[in-house]
């Protein structure tokens, strides 16, 4: 509802009788879901800046934490950039790049896009395929080797040119989630999002209410909930980490901005 639509039914209300509390009412609860649903702009903090990776820190498989020697990640053009120009095949070195503040109940939104060809020796099912790893473990008690860390990923998938292929899907490495009021036992599930192909730009949004529950959302559709998010050993998830992925194929992040829910 904009403006003078909410003027038109507060008008209403006074002209007739009886009216006026519905109306009032509607109006309110309208206004409200709004305010809800977007949050106040200066509420949201912005995890990139836009100019450098300050507040972030890499972890590359089979490089140390911090360390980033082919420089997976960059920013240029005013976004996070996940690159392989210094690669010559990928061997299995998944990257993430780690917000350095843990987070617990928020709104998490970016903006994202894939871009060129895959790495040479990167997996099939990685083609156009990164990924938001919320509730993570501390990038600090991963190993050396560690592939990816233990964390709710929510998948970000492009589209290869012609039939289906769902975005904002889940993956649990090391984890487990209730779906349906049942244990969800597989790895990966699709969202019913549609199908975004090409290089054009996907806003990413996800809901994360603690231990309680996950929403995904694209272009203000919930496409995927589940609850209680876990340890594959039972231990819940209050909270963790945020990183985003490199799984070998180019992808960039030009908003990456979180709405603290407390």
């Amino acid at each position: 509802m904009n403006r003078s639509q909410f003027l038109r039914i507060a008008l209403a209300g006074s002209l007739v009788p009886g009216f006026a509390g519905a109306a009032n009412d509607e109006a309110k609860q309208t206004l409200k879901k709004q305010k809800t649903s977007e949050g106040n702009k200066k509420d949201w903090i912005q995890l990139f800046n836009g100019k450098d990776l300050a507040g972030w820190t890499p972890k590359i498989r089979y490089e140390p934490l911090g360390e980033d020697k082919r420089k997976t990640f960059s920013v240029s053009g005013g976004a996070i950039q996940v690159n392989y120009e210094n690669y010559k095949e990928f061997n299995q070195t998944f990257g993430h790049l780690f917000f350095n503040t843990p987070y617990s109940r928020y709104r998490l939104r970016v903006e994202y896009r894939f871009l060129g060809e895959q790495l040479k020796g990167g997996p099939g099912w990685a083609y156009r395929n990164s990924g938001l790893m919320l509730h993570g473990q501390d990038p600090k008690t991963m190993k050396v080797d560690q592939d990816f860390p233990n964390s709710i990923e929510v998948q970000l998938l492009g589209g290869k040119g012609e039939g289906k292929r769902t975005t904002l899907n889940l993956c649990t490495p090391g984890t487990d989630v209730i779906m349906n009021e049942k244990p969800l036992k597989r790895h990966c599930i699709s969202s019913t999002s549609k199908t975004y192909h090409g290089d054009q730009w996907v806003t990413a949004e996800v809901m994360v209410d603690g231990s309680k529950e996950f929403k995904h959302i694209v272009e203000g559709e919930v496409v995927l909930e589940y609850q209680h998010p876990h340890l594959d050993n039972g231990t819940r998830l209050e909270g963790g980490t945020i990183s985003l992925q490199s799984e070998s194929h180019p992808c960039e992040f030009r908003k990456v901005e979180l709405l603290p829910l407390d």
